[in-house]
């Protein structure tokens, strides 16, 4: 009988994880006391990493000092910093230092959560430290909660969990065709992917015209209800957001919570970048209305200090994400099936890592006091820039500013708007991104890193202040 080759691959011992792991955490320490000193943006140009890594994977295993040396030679040139105090862009994220290690030790322990049996840490802290979170957001006690990787699988849940309620033979035979969705034209994308995703079709999305602070107009969602009931269509989600993509705006949630109920519609609430000031009882009026919602959807790794992924879906019928997602084969049984939370039957995926034990960590170690002094930082300095920048007639507001996010330009063109993002990111020294309100490019700036300083703020607001055309034009 013909054998095999008795070589085996050997893992790591513990003298060399520890010696390369004591290296690591080194680097990330040194990295995040530093960071100021990368550029916020990649100077690479396309395809400059492609270049100089080589075309075939190693035959031969490499040393751990040789592939650490290219992480820093190779890699860390071509990152754009997410995690630098002054990325601005898009949505400033933040990875803490009690995150990054509760990472480390998911990384390590490599565990499983699909059924309560698997692991039942991931399955019991997970829902311990949603408990928590929901108590500090004044959530209501009784919501069920899952953590996911991201809010656009979270929309796709909660619209998969809404048709179930209204359309139960979706499931088996499929959709009638005739569902309809609504939401604001200033909804984040994943609703609509959500739709598309689940067959739903694009056509079956209406969006929401907004007033002038870009929020949903309740007088113009019941006046398509009514128009898509009479044209023979079946009305079943609403999708409302506290903290819009472009400008941060915030649905009156109230309001369109007393249409859905009226007509017995699903009402979701996108709370992913906004949920977290929920915590602060001075903002808490802007939420009104979330504690009558079918679910809700916070991301911790926006605004919560917490490393990607980490999305959080809150829900009070737990029931219909279980009738939409479960599908439990033999092998997946288990005796504590009638006892336990299983947390594969609340969605599609089946293998869960263990993303509750970060949350946890930051939510120990800085307590609601610590988050709440961070966020009234970041909204106070938002608030502060906001009134620099209108102080200045070379530049306008272009939004409110309800939490940290400031959206400006200089009265100027669209073209003088981008070029001036442009030298502001060019430097290095900053990162900003941009949006389209009333057919004008817009410069977002969004505040949300926990190493955030005010001068790390008011430097770039230099900066922007020196890259822009004097005398100013016109607005145009």
């Amino acid at each position: 009988m013909a054998r095999g080759n008795s070589e085996r691959i050997k893992n790591m011992s513990p003298e060399e994880f520890r010696k390369s792991g004591h290296e690591v955490v080194d680097w990330i320490a040194g990295y995040l006391e530093n960071i100021r000193q990368y550029p916020v943006l990649s100077r690479n140009s396309p395809g400059d990493l492609t270049a100089a890594l080589p075309q075939r994977a190693p035959e031969a295993g490499e040393p751990m000092d040789r592939i650490l040396d290219d992480f820093r030679t190779l890699i860390v040139p071509a990152l754009t910093h997410w995690n630098h105090p002054a990325f601005f862009g898009y949505f400033s994220t933040s990875a803490s230092g009690p995150g990054i290690l509760g990472e480390m030790l998911t990384a390590a322990l490599n565990v499983n959560g699909m059924v309560w049996k698997s692991c039942p840490a991931v399955t019991e802290l997970e829902q311990v430290t949603l408990a928590w979170l929901r108590e500090w957001m004044g959530l209501p006690g009784d919501w069920f909660g899952v953590i996911n990787d991201t809010a656009s699988i979270n929309v796709f849940h909660a619209i998969a969990a809404a048709r179930e309620r209204m359309e139960p033979t979706a499931r088996s035979i499929g959709g009638s065709g005739k569902l309809t969705l609504y939401t604001s034209e200033e909804a984040h994308s994943s609703v609509e992917k959500g739709a598309i995703a689940l067959g739903l079709g694009q056509q079956n999305v209406r969006k929401v015209p907004v007033d002038a602070e870009f929020r949903m107009r309740p007088d113009a969602l019941r006046a398509m209800i009514v128009q898509d009931l009479a044209a023979g269509k079946q009305p079943f989600c609403i999708v409302a957001t506290t903290g819009t993509t472009s400008t941060t705006s915030v649905d009156p949630v109230a309001a369109i919570a007393d249409i859905a109920e009226q007509y017995g519609l699903w009402l979701h609430v996108d709370a992913a970048y906004g949920g977290p000031a929920a915590i602060l009882p001075e903002l808490r009026p802007l939420f009104d209305g979330i504690e009558r919602a079918d679910s809700l959807v916070v991301n911790p790794h926006k605004w919560l200090f917490t490393p990607s992924d980490c999305s959080l879906l809150y829900t009070k019928h737990p029931d219909m994400l279980c009738r939409a997602f479960s599908l439990v084969p033999e092998y997946l049984k288990t005796a504590q099936d009638t006892q336990a939370v299983n947390l594969m039957n609340y969605g599609v995926p089946l293998g869960r890592r263990f993303r509750a034990l970060k949350l946890w960590f930051i939510m120990r170690h800085y307590g609601r006091e610590g988050v709440c002094a961070t966020l009234r930082n970041h909204i106070a300095w938002a608030r502060e820039l906001a009134a620099v920048v209108e102080a200045d007639p070379a530049f306008e507001v272009c939004a409110p500013v309800p939490f940290s996010l400031v959206c400006f330009r200089y009265r100027g063109s669209d073209a003088q708007n981008q070029e001036l993002m442009d030298a502001v990111n060019a430097t290095g020294k900053a990162f900003l991104s941009h949006t389209v309100l009333h057919g004008r490019f817009v410069i977002r700036w969004a505040l949300g890193n926990i190493a955030t300083t005010h001068a790390d703020v008011f430097d770039t607001w230099e900066l922007v202040r020196k890259f822009a055309p004097r005398p100013a034009l016109s607005s145009q």
